[in-house]
């Protein structure tokens, strides 16, 4: 037996040279709290802002018909994040363990509900959403290098393929060192937003105003659009949810987690709205439509040469989302193994990094699988209407918890119109899927129904042939070892 501070662990999970006891003695194997409010809106910034606000805003003007209606969406989905996000901050105080949405809904629907979420994460929604933005960083990494010829698809794939490696890397080297690039990256963001703002705010006050005239001409806008047109917006403001997935790394929770999200909300409602007032006014409407990456034809009209450098915001910016949402992601697989839902060595802790190595580790051969021989976008498809599915059943529960627990601490308490409201949206926007695309929604419906034999057979009936427990066993005592990775003090 070795002592982990009063915690004990069978030395079958143990280096047989004895060297991690020596590792150990005497150290606090724990996740740190090193998420400070700076670090806590550079988490949330840093994932909301990936690359869609420079590639294709073009969806959302599409959808609304008209230049004044897709900045009204713009703002409203603005603040229908900020409710989700308000929502959100209550459970973060009140519930005070990382794991987000799975957490939640663990707390008020029981293990079932959770296991299918978690199932749902792993086997395609987070590989494929880490998968696309991964595809987005290694086209405009590669982008000045080709100019103005294209990129071989497997040069982009190889290219992602490093990226998403680097980030897996960075993730299980350092808590402080992601943490601090994350800041860096999103301080490239806001910078590189900053460098579409200002240009294009001056020539709007020099009274470059044309392309706002009959800005709300509604002659082209149609009703069965502005429902797209949301959809559209809400996915460009995903993000805001992150830092609920690291709880109990964050300093002063109750405090940080209200700030960080109503901070960094402002900051991205703001930057989205001033970069598309921007873009129109250097643009016309049928030029934004006809452009296939927004911000590289708004460089190109407005700042020449200096276009070639945009790519590269793009990419930084790319990165910034796949090292905030994995940082973010690893900490639920953690949580998960720590409930049972997932092997122990998923919850345990790097002996000198102190970062769960495991848990960093669980979304790369699947996330690089989807890469080479996947239909990426098709499953994303699939998967994109689940996402507003369990956020609306994770605010639906915070309704519920009201209810269920009124004397639960809640250092931080929405009025309840607020969760209303937006569980109501979500569901809304999964109806809309549902009527929309019956085919894509159905067949990820039933992907994620895959989740109920899953629980069954995998934690529920626990009873397995002796064979194949020992072979686990000894799969997950060579793995703790390689990994070096130990059980985290609680």
């Amino acid at each position: 037996q070795v002592a982990l501070n009063g915690h004990s662990t069978t030395s079958t999970g143990m280096d047989p040279s004895g060297k991690l006891q020596d590792e150990l003695h005497g150290s606090k194997v724990e996740l740190g709290k090193k998420v400070t409010l700076l670090r806590g809106i550079s988490i949330i910034i840093g994932t909301i802002i990936g690359a869609g606000i420079f590639i294709s805003p073009k969806g959302i003007l599409r959808s609304s018909g008209s230049v004044g209606m897709s900045l009204i969406v713009w703002i409203a989905c603005g603040v229908l994040s900020l409710l989700g996000a308000l929502s959100y901050a209550e459970l973060g105080t009140s519930i005070t363990k990382s794991g987000g949405h799975y957490t939640y809904i663990m707390e008020a629907f029981g293990p079932k509900m959770a296991f299918i979420r978690l199932w749902s994460d792993l086997i395609a929604i987070r590989p494929a959403a880490m998968a696309v933005i991964s595809l987005a960083f290694g086209q405009y990494i590669l982008e000045p290098l080709f100019m103005p010829c294209g990129i071989p698809p497997m040069a982009v794939k190889l290219a992602t393929a490093t990226g998403i490696t680097s980030v897996m890397y960075l993730n299980s080297m350092s808590v402080t060192w992601t943490a601090r690039i994350q800041n860096i990256l999103t301080l490239s963001k806001l910078l590189a937003i900053a460098i579409i703002i200002v240009p294009g705010m001056y020539q709007l006050f020099k009274g470059e105003t044309q392309n706002f005239e009959d800005a709300f001409d509604l002659s082209k806008v149609q009703l069965s659009g502005i429902p797209l047109a949301f959809y559209s917006g809400m996915y460009a403001y995903a993000g805001w949810f992150y830092l609920n997935f690291v709880t109990e790394e964050v300093e002063h929770p109750e405090r940080t987690m209200p700030l960080a999200i109503c901070i960094s909300m402002a900051i991205v409602t703001s930057c989205y709205v001033l970069a598309n007032v921007s873009y129109y006014t250097v643009m016309t409407a049928e030029e934004l439509l006809s452009s296939e990456a927004v911000a590289v034809t708004f460089a190109e009209k407005l700042l020449g040469n200096f276009s070639r450098v945009v790519p590269l915001f793009v990419a930084m910016s790319c990165f910034g989302s796949m090292n905030g949402s994995l940082f973010a992601l690893s900490r639920m697989f953690f949580v998960a193994s720590r409930e049972g839902h997932l092997p122990e060595v998923f919850s345990m802790i790097h002996i000198r990094r102190h970062t769960p190595l495991a848990a960093v580790l669980i979304l790369y051969p699947m996330t690089i699988l989807l890469l080479f021989v996947g239909d990426i976008y098709s499953l994303l498809n699939f998967m994109s209407f689940l996402r507003w599915l369990f956020i609306g059943v994770v605010v639906l529960g915070l309704i519920y918890l009201r209810f269920k627990k009124p004397d639960l601490p809640r250092p931080f308490k929405v009025p309840l119109f607020i969760p209303v409201i937006f569980c109501l949206t979500c569901f809304f926007m999964v109806f809309l899927s549902l009527y929309s695309d019956p085919v894509n929604t159905g067949i990820g419906f039933a992907i994620c129904l895959t989740g109920l034999p899953a629980y069954y057979i995998f934690i529920y009936f626990s009873h397995r042939p002796k064979w194949l427990q020992k072979s686990l066993d000894s799969f997950y005592r060579s793995l703790q070892i390689v990994l070096e990775v130990v059980p985290a003090d609680q």
